[in-house]
């Protein structure tokens, strides 16, 4: 059995939907596949998100777009089935309906009702295209097999319901094809959760492990992982076999073609994951597999962009470590704010995260009567694998560095373009 893992890239259009079939229909082995939003979905419904708590009428408009596109995807697939394009319509009268109440106060758990509908509108759409071809898929909701905590935006897997049901409802009894979402989960009550952006690779690991799976394939719309985001460095090269704990370390220092919590699952039973272009399918792209040898001499860049570095300073100038440190973390989970790079001095505590402006400024508020806060915005964060001295030189020069971090395999900046 294998899982293949299709992203927004992918099926952002009916031709990418097409081409998803083709790949598909050349598998023989027993599949389940998951599938993202189409394109910009969730980047979309994040806007609707946004005018809809703030009370801005806006959101009808900017949702009947949404609609529009999906509905012009289905009439291009499946002109003549009526039947697959209502299924469309009912599902964004469910979010119409849904948008016609006052907002919760809660804006993660708002969050994740709402955007969560990308993946089920895709993956309906995905599964009846297939149905039509003659390949006889069956949907599945992920949310009613994927079991989760109620930490709304980052959920945690309950592994033990969600092994439970993911084994009763994959099955293979009456099918060798399923389509199902990834990103998305629920809790026990139902209330529908998600695992942080782009966490459809994580969903396939799980299922991977779940299933024991043979491999996951990731179909991306590069040729595999690279030494570096082409769109950064057009000359970036392939990585041809990379180890688990390489590519943990790439995606922690924000490589964007695997979801952080990817490796884990697949670590954890020796599952391979490929990495391979929908564009040319005949290549072999990358393999993520358990082996502690580098198999390659280059440097990996990396670049995280929209960050902020905050600088907390103690307004007692006590020392910055021990039960400060610790609080200070507190806070920071309880925000539900990850950490990309952190540096403590006697008196000061300087931290590197992402530009989630409404978290940060909470957070802020509840550290302003013990600690003075100073940030810089629209920062980046630089990291080089197997760096170098020309390395470094190469993504460092035109920029003021703010923070540097060293170790034998890996440099970390804090920058900012100048």
């Amino acid at each position: 059995m294998i899982v293949y893992k299709f992203g927004g890239a992918s099926v952002k259009d009916a031709d990418g939907i097409r081409n998803l079939a083709k790949i598909v229909s050349g598998e023989k082995e027993k599949l389940v596949v998951v599938v993202s939003a189409f394109g910009k979905t969730t980047n979309a419904l994040e806007r609707v998100l946004k005018a809809w708590v703030r009370g801005d009428k806006e959101y009808i408009t900017m949702l009947d777009d949404i609609y529009g596109s999906h509905r012009r995807v289905a009439e291009e697939l499946f002109p003549s089935d009526n039947a697959g394009k209502s299924k469309i319509d009912v599902l964004f009268a469910r979010l119409e309906e849904y948008l016609s109440r006052p907002a919760e106060p809660d804006y993660d758990y708002e969050y994740d009702q709402i955007v969560s509908y990308g993946e089920i509108w895709s993956t309906v759409i995905v599964a009846r295209f297939l149905e039509n071809c003659g390949l006889n898929p069956r949907w599945i909701d992920i949310r009613g097999n994927l079991i989760t905590d109620d930490r709304f935006r980052d959920a945690d897997i309950l592994w033990n319901e969600s092994s439970s049901r993911i084994k009763s409802v994959f099955s293979f009894n009456d099918t060798n094809l399923y389509v199902t979402q990834g990103f998305i989960g629920s809790t026990i009550a139902g209330q529908t959760t998600t695992l942080g952006r782009e966490g459809s690779d994580y969903t396939a690991a799980l299922l991977a492990n779940i299933l024991d799976a043979e491999k996951v394939v990731v179909w991306k719309d590069v040729p595999g992982l690279l030494n570096a985001d082409p769109k950064w460095l057009p000359d970036a090269l392939l990585l041809d076999e990379v180890s688990y704990r390489e590519a943990v370390e790439m995606t922690f220092s924000g490589a964007k073609v695997i979801h952080p919590k990817t490796i884990k699952p697949l670590h954890n039973k020796n599952i391979p994951l490929h990495v391979r272009s929908f564009i040319a399918p005949e290549e072999k792209g990358t393999i993520v597999k358990s082996d502690n040898v580098l198999k390659h001499g280059l440097p990996v860049f990396i670049k995280k962009e929209n960050q902020i570095m905050v600088s907390l300073i103690p307004r007692d100038f006590s020392f910055a470590m021990g039960e400060n440190l610790s609080r200070i973390f507190y806070l920071f989970i309880r925000h539900g704010i990850k950490v990309n790079i952190v540096e403590a001095s006697a008196v000061s505590i300087d931290v590197c995260i992402d530009d989630d402006r409404m978290k940060v400024e909470s957070l802020i508020k509840d550290l302003a009567t013990e600690f003075s806060t100073i940030y810089n915005e629209n920062v980046e964060m630089l990291s080089i694998r197997h760096y170098t001295p020309e390395a470094i030189e190469r993504i460092t020069h035109g920029r003021e560095i703010l923070l540097e971090q060293k170790t034998r395999s890996t440099v970390r900046y804090v920058a900012k373009k100048v």
